[in-house]
């Protein structure tokens, strides 16, 4: 059952088959709040997930734990998030393992170092460098709120693997040489700065990815890789675009009506995967 102190969500139907998500972190005297009315959080905690409660206004709301992605896109948030849908295309050109030790830098709010923390599971290692302070604050903040929350509603520890770093990556040279680095994930304004700093202590063969929101960073990223002679190899760029369906019954012969949806994510970004190797001898 739900209980006090972990997260909830609840889901409230709306026009054109579109759902209103709501998060809330459940206390004995508080109240969610919704366009349907009011549903106190005392009636929600002790009820399974997947009940569905009626509000005092009478609109019905499915209540349930949320999952990792429905918590990164309502967790409080700074700058722009990484968006569920890169984060996994993320994941797999990094290709990363249990146990593996994995360099992030731009923290941001927190989203991309909790994937991390998932994938490498509690053997591994995320190590993540963030130069504003704001931003440090709450990465590690959106982190232990939902570390918190997972330990009350689940019978294991979410790990306590991420190391949230406040210190310009390109300042960070002397850290570097202790660490071997199986892989690395840049999501940062220049992320070309970075680069020299961090493959002396990736791996052979070891994979970064560099999260860029247009083209033209691209073509500055890998003119900076010529041009310093950087050991990195362009394996793959893609432009990650998801497109949202609705599938409803329909009222007249045909049993069901599928179109795109009216509102789709304008969001997109570029993916670039490069692969350090090993320059051959002269």
């Amino acid at each position: 059952p739900l209980r006090a102190g972990e997260l909830a969500l609840a889901e409230l139907r709306r026009k054109h088959n579109s759902t209103l998500k709501l998060l809330c972190r459940l206390a004995a005297e508080a109240v969610l709040g919704s366009p349907g009315g009011v549903l106190p959080h005392r009636d929600i905690i002790g009820q399974l997930p997947g009940q569905v409660l009626r509000t005092a206004g009478g609109a019905r709301l499915l209540l349930r734990r949320p999952s990792l992605d429905e918590y990164v896109l309502l967790m409080p948030r700074g700058p722009t998030i990484a968006y569920p849908k890169d984060i996994s295309a993320v994941l797999m050109m990094m290709d990363i393992h249990p146990g593996d030790t994995v360099l992030e830098t731009g923290s941001g709010s927190g989203a991309l170092s909790l994937f991390l923390s998932r994938a490498v599971g509690p053997k591994g290692r995320v190590l993540s460098y963030e130069i504003r302070d704001d931003h440090h604050n709450l990465a590690k903040k959106n982190y232990r709120h939902w570390r918190s929350a997972w330990k009350i509603g689940h019978m294991e520890e979410w790990p306590d693997n991420v190391e949230f770093i406040l210190k310009d990556i390109s300042a960070a040279a002397a850290d570097m040489k202790s660490v071997t680095l199986d892989a690395v994930v840049l999501d940062m304004l220049s992320p070309q700065c970075a680069l020299p700093v961090v493959h002396p202590s990736l791996k052979q063969g070891g994979v970064c990815v560099v999260y860029l929101a247009n083209i033209t960073q691209v073509i500055d990223l890998l003119d900076r890789i010529r041009s310093c002679k950087l050991p990195f190899l362009c394996e793959r760029i893609i432009e990650v675009t998801h497109r949202n369906w609705s599938v409803l019954p329909a009222k007249l012969k045909l049993p069901y009506i599928a179109r795109p949806s009216h509102w789709q994510e304008a969001h997109s970004a570029f993916l670039t995967k490069l692969r350090k190797f090993r320059p051959l001898l002269s």
